[in-house]
């Protein structure tokens, strides 16, 4: 057998590993260069990895759900007698443009590190310590970024730490181990891999940390907890299904922001009138070149507008240098939900876009969102985030920050209500306004300024464009 192993490509970023949503292939299948694969998620984005070689597939690593550690093996192929033997072992895939800034994220985000942990490893032969923690060093230790976090809260270097999880991986209790809290009995290091490898948000929680790290769920300590068995007559209404893909991203990412962010929501209502006559003046001549013009890029002006009078709103904090970071560009990330779960693509530098230019690339980003096709680079570099429950309306909500920004703004319904006016009460176009901010950074009255600054714009609509 002509035997050839193609590993998974290091794609940048300091992403290490990568989760198979979905093989377009079955061991046995012949398959030809250039055709696809596997589907494999990294950060947010479904990236989709095409053969580099034609021949015959021999091995996968694992079915849907499994993680696979960057350069480990994905697929094996029977390349045959005619397979070049000499062939490099990697397929190459582009890197992603680098973020100019602390790593972007959604509501629900989608990082998996923040600058300065940009590590890239190639996986640890062995599941279990290979030597005491005295003795054992790997320069390059594999540990999910909430880990990284518990080991420099603990002052303790993961280079040192003998790993019992699978593939090699650092885990939790690992670094407590070496703290001296106790040696974990053998059957823990014996563990099924699947234990050490199961969510993130259940066996890695120890403390707030980074956008797409293990949320603090479980005291540190403390039994991941669990459903209790219901009746045997109820089990049949049962279906378990197990916490991966998007919707773990999104799991670790709200946790994430709720538990390290200090929430503080400011809700005002807002005058839609002047907004509503003038987009429907504007909108047929958008459509004209095939644009549709909704209300969102008119937000997205006003809050650009209000981010330039306040900059401390279009900060971040990197936690990996103790940093604040101001940055003076302004990418809006716009939810978008999708079957998936919900998702941010990011329009870029909409400051020197025109209303028209930022209604097209919501357009744009919104059909491939949802269509699954949005590339990996629209999904990141977000400064401030916009969220919107639409036609779904409710009073108001409290939006979860997309971290590591410090705020977030929330719409909602559109509606009409009584309003006093000159003195006298008439029907009004109201839309709420929710704005959250990063307590830590963000002082109440700023917030509120920052707000009053978006709905000025908003009622005074024309105003936008002697500012663009």
């Amino acid at each position: 057998m002509n035997r050839f192993e193609f590993k998974l490509p290091d794609i940048g970023e300091g992403v290490t590993e990568g989760e198979v949503v979905q093989w377009l292939v079955k061991v046995g299948d012949a398959v030809r260069e250039d055709q696809p694969m596997v589907e494999v998620m990294t950060d947010k984005a479904t990236v989709t990895i095409t053969s580099p070689k034609s021949g015959t597939i021999v091995e996968l690593a694992g079915a849907a759900g499994t993680v696979v550690a960057v350069h480990s093996t994905l697929v094996v192929f029977d390349l045959g007698s005619s397979g070049a033997s000499a062939a490099p072992e990697t397929h190459a895939a582009p890197a992603p443009k680098k973020s100019e800034g602390p790593a972007a994220t959604a509501v629900g985000d989608i990082k998996e590190s923040l600058p300065g942990m940009d590590f890239v490893q190639a996986p640890v032969a062995a599941s279990k310590p290979a030597a005491a923690a005295s003795s054992y060093f790997n320069a390059k230790p594999l540990a999910t970024p909430a880990t990284r976090k518990l080991a420099r809260d603990r002052q303790v270097d993961l280079r040192t730490v003998a790993p019992t999880g699978a593939n090699g991986r650092v885990t939790k209790s690992d670094v407590e181990r070496t703290l001296g809290r106790g040696d974990a009995p053998a059957a823990m290091h014996d563990a099924p891999a699947a234990m050490h490898d199961a969510p993130a948000a259940m066996h890695e929680a120890v403390a707030a940390h980074g956008l797409a790290t293990a949320p603090q769920v479980v005291s540190v300590g403390r039994a991941p907890s669990a459903v209790a068995a219901p009746a045997p007559a109820q089990r049949e209404l049962e279906v378990r299904t197990p916490l991966k893909g998007v919707r773990k991203k999104i799991f670790d990412a709200m946790a994430r922001s709720k538990q390290t962010a200090a929430h503080f929501t400011f809700v005002e209502e807002c005058d839609v009138t002047a907004l509503k006559a003038l987009r429907e003046r504007l909108r047929p001549l958008a459509a004209e070149q095939g644009v549709k013009l909704t209300f969102l890029p008119f937000f997205v002006k006003a809050v650009v507008a209000a981010l330039k009078k306040h900059p401390s709103l279009n900060q971040a904090f990197d936690e990996t240098t103790n940093e604040i970071v101001e940055r003076r560009y302004y990418n809006i990330g716009i939810a978008s939900s999708t079957e998936q779960g919900l998702m941010v693509p990011v329009v870029k530098d909409a400051d020197r876009k025109s209303l028209l230019a930022v209604a097209a690339d919501i357009q744009r980003l919104g059909e491939a969102t949802k269509a699954g096709k949005v590339a990996a680079d629209d999904l990141r570099g977000s400064t401030f985030t916009i969220t919107s429950l639409g036609q779904q309306g409710g009073l108001f909500a409290t939006p979860i920050l997309n971290m590591p920004e410090v705020g977030i703004l929330g719409l909602h319904q559109m509606k009409q209500k009584p309003v006093v006016k000159n003195g006298e009460i008439v029907v009004g176009d109201v839309q709420l306004l929710s704005l959250s901010f990063d307590h830590r950074l963000i002082d109440g009255h700023v917030g509120a300024a920052f707000a009053y600054e978006i709905i000025h714009a908003i009622e005074n609509p024309d105003r936008l464009f002697l500012e663009l």
